[in-house]
């Protein structure tokens, strides 16, 4: 605690310790700059970070030096001579993303400028095992060798995976046997040794959304990713809202049928039992067993899965128009509790049930109109994700790159 009448034989923090902090300010600002505008020239990055061209360049060069920037030519101008331009560099610190989920787990190895240097897609499905994350390490180093990079130089892993993550920490509390011992970000860390950084499958998706997608430029946004569950990112302020543990934006799990189906999680009537992919495809099979008309009728049951009801749905086939209607509206009305809470400008719908399109947006906005109050609503759109799948491995780097430049 600062004490006033400390004595003045007591150290202070030197000036060249002041001066390295505002440094170390400087190049995190130049770097994050460079990484969401793509280039720059020294001008613009002094107005970017309120500090003079020649100490600006000072940095440039030794960040030049370091290869963590590089010119790529030159920029436009009226008259002088043409500012030259900057970039991050492509040449060192990749990452490597696993994106891990309950379809299959794919792993790519992308660089500074978000550009895919490999990936490799693996059957192989989230499961609460350890044999499960024995098989994700021999996966992860088969990848890591057909790169042929040394792994000096990776800067640091990057892992969305389903369930309650605690980011901070590295613990899945969903998928309890990947924490073996010690966190599930711990032990990769440890394995790999460099460092990991765990997010949640849903918030990698918000943030991909919110630094290269629709809600780029938007401080209060909603993206709510419809897969085997259904999970809710939550943009506040220009930052994903990860709650006390990082568990916030749980949205599957809020009862809506009192004495509905037991939900995996050991709740009963959760949104997920009646909304999400897999809720989706056991309705289906029901209503066909029933004897509901449909060209679905025509395939064989164990070969139905949600792309194959929206394909149904796009041909014109009623039922399948029907249930996406109907599991459209109880999710528009599940985000009406959290349109109230939040106040948002732009909801995202994204995942594999986005694929339905208007088949889902529409139903979601009639369920808005009729549960959320007048003003909530006039200002708000509701949209279907332009990125798809790409804006969980684009979340998932830019929270590595940018967790990175922090320590940097």
């Amino acid at each position: 605690m600062f004490d006033s009448t400390t004595s003045p034989e007591v150290d202070i923090l030197p000036k060249t310790s002041v001066v390295d902090y505002k440094k170390s300010q400087h190049r995190r600002r130049i770097l994050t700059e460079l990484y969401r505008s793509g280039t720059c020239s020294i001008a613009e990055m002094a107005r970017v970070i309120h500090s003079s061209v020649p100490s600006v360049t000072g940095i440039v060069e030794e960040m030049v030096e370091e290869k963590w920037i590089v010119p790529v030519g030159t920029g436009i101008t009226k008259q002088g001579r043409k500012p030259v331009l900057f970039s991050l560099s492509t040449e060192r610190y990749y990452s490597i993303v696993l994106d891990v989920n309950t379809h299959d787990t794919k792993i790519l190895i992308l660089n500074l400028k978000n550009e895919v240097i490999l990936r490799r897609d693996f059957n192989l499905r989230l499961e609460d095992s350890s044999q499960f994350l024995k098989s994700l390490v021999d996966a992860t180093e088969q990848v890591l060798g057909e790169s042929n990079l040394r792994y000096d130089d990776f800067m640091a892993m990057g892992v969305s995976v389903a369930g309650l993550v605690d980011a901070r920490k590295g613990f899945n509390f969903t998928y309890r046997s990947l924490n073996q011992n010690e966190s599930f970000g711990a032990y990769l860390e440890n394995y790999f040794k460099f460092p990991v950084y765990v997010i949640n499958d849903t918030k990698a998706t918000t943030l991909g959304e919110h630094r290269f997608g629709l809600a780029q430029g938007k401080d209060h946004v909603l993206a709510i990713y419809i897969d085997w569950g259904v999970g809710l990112g939550v943009i506040l302020n220009g930052e994903v809202f990860q709650g006390a543990s990082g568990f916030a934006g749980e949205l599957g799990h809020i009862q809506v049928v009192p004495n509905g189906e037991l939900c995996h999680c050991g709740k009963v009537g959760c949104l997920d039992t009646i909304t999400s992919a897999a809720s989706l495809i056991r309705r289906i099979k029901k209503g066909l067993a029933e004897g509901r008309i449909s060209r679905l009728s025509a395939i064989e049951v164990e070969k139905i899965d949600a792309e194959t009801i929206i394909d149904a749905a796009w041909q014109g086939d009623s039922f399948a128009i029907d249930i996406l209607h109907e599991i459209g509206m109880e999710l528009g009305k599940g985000l009406s509790i959290a349109i109230h809470l939040f106040n948002p400008e732009i909801i995202i719908v994204d995942g594999i049930v986005a694929k339905a399109g208007a088949f889902i947006t529409n139903p979601i906005e009639q369920a808005i109109n009729k549960y959320c109050l007048t003003d909530f609503r006039n200002n708000l759109t509701v949209v279907i994700s332009q990125l798809g799948q790409e804006a969980k491995w684009l979340g998932t780097q830019a929270y590595v790159v940018e967790k990175i430049i922090e320590s940097n």
